[in-house]
């Protein structure tokens, strides 16, 4: 059969590739968080393995990351080369997350046609196998990004396409299995092809469609840029209907594209009984209370007024 190709060293070399390529991914985002060497460690630990501890306990067999030192030892080689690479410190592709998109780009596309063909080896049908290879090949980074206290870029509309590429490479790898086409090359053209896909999707920034809660004839003006040019740090509003109002953010230099924030804001409406009639009585706003007076001030300010009336001469002489 030819899945049985895949079972052997290429399958190994293929699972050591994805685990490495995760674990790149996890030690970037403990260098962009500022951990320690040890967070550093446990979070490419936790990228490189997360999927495919998932994956075995699914399908009822020992984690091979227990049992395999290589497993174990790819993701320390990976946070290693990371933690102490001082160029990387200084690299504008660190800063911007690229280098973590590319490597964890790379892992989706290894670990969707891998899980997909380990759960197909042990006897799954079509549907429960292209699950559990999206969910090795996104189990990794949901699990390290948790751990570092982001949310996941699985499940925010504001990124470009994670799950889909993994859905794709696992489809496809299906499918050849079915059409028992399914060997090394047609694997490794497989996971390119996720991994394309992934990194087409960054480059364009292809999203999934928001809900249709959220949509409104102006959703599409929030990602505008903004056409004024307010100064670092001020707050621009801008009215769009009688209870709506767009406030623009710009935060930095103006002349080196600083970062933009557009945010539409529906204010709620106010029923007629609820404004001020005439003849109605409007209580003023109370003031807030300010500090209480030094009690050294008020001793001596007493003093003074007594000795001022000591000298005062009594009226009427």
């Amino acid at each position: 059969m030819p899945i049985a190709e895949l079972s052997g060293a290429v399958q190994y070399v293929m699972d050591l590739l994805g685990i490495f390529a995760f674990a790149l991914s996890g030690a970037f985002l403990a260098v962009r968080k500022d951990f320690d060497i040890f967070g550093t460690v446990i979070l490419s630990e936790a990228a490189g393995l997360g999927g495919g501890v998932f994956r075995d306990l699914v399908l009822g067999v020992t984690p091979v990351a227990f049992t395999d030192l290589g497993y174990f030892f790819a993701p320390w080689g990976a946070a290693v080369i990371v933690y102490f690479g001082h160029r990387l410190r200084h690299d504008d592709k660190v800063g911007e997350a690229r280098l973590f998109d590319i490597s964890d780009a790379a892992a989706l596309g290894l670990f969707s046609v891998t899980g997909t063909t380990k759960a197909l080896d042990h006897g799954f049908n079509i549907p429960a196998a292209v699950t559990l290879g999206c969910a090795s090949a996104v189990g990794g980074g949901v699990l390290a990004q948790l751990l570092a206290l982001e949310q996941p870029t699985l499940l925010r509309w504001n990124r470009d396409l994670y799950a889909l590429p993994a859905l794709a490479g696992a489809t496809l790898a299906a499918v050849l299995y079915k059409t028992e086409a399914l060997n090394a090359a047609t694997a490794i053209g497989t996971s390119l092809f996720a991994f394309g896909l992934r990194l087409l999707a960054l480059r364009y920034n292809w999203r999934t469609p928001r809900s249709h809660f959220w949509r409104n004839p102006f959703a599409g003006m929030r990602q505008q840029p903004v056409t004024a040019h307010p100064a670092p740090g001020s707050a621009a509003a801008s009215s769009i209907g009688n209870d709506t109002v767009r406030l623009h953010l710009r935060i930095g230099d103006t002349s080196t594209q600083p970062l933009s924030v557009t945010e539409t804001v529906r204010l709620p409406q106010i029923g007629a009984e609820a404004s001020p009639r005439p003849g109605d009585r409007v209580l003023p706003l109370a003031e807030a209370p300010g500090p209480a007076p030094d009690p050294r001030l008020v001793l001596l300010r007493s003093s003074q007024q007594d000795q001022q009336e000591r000298d005062q001469p009594p009226q009427g002489q």
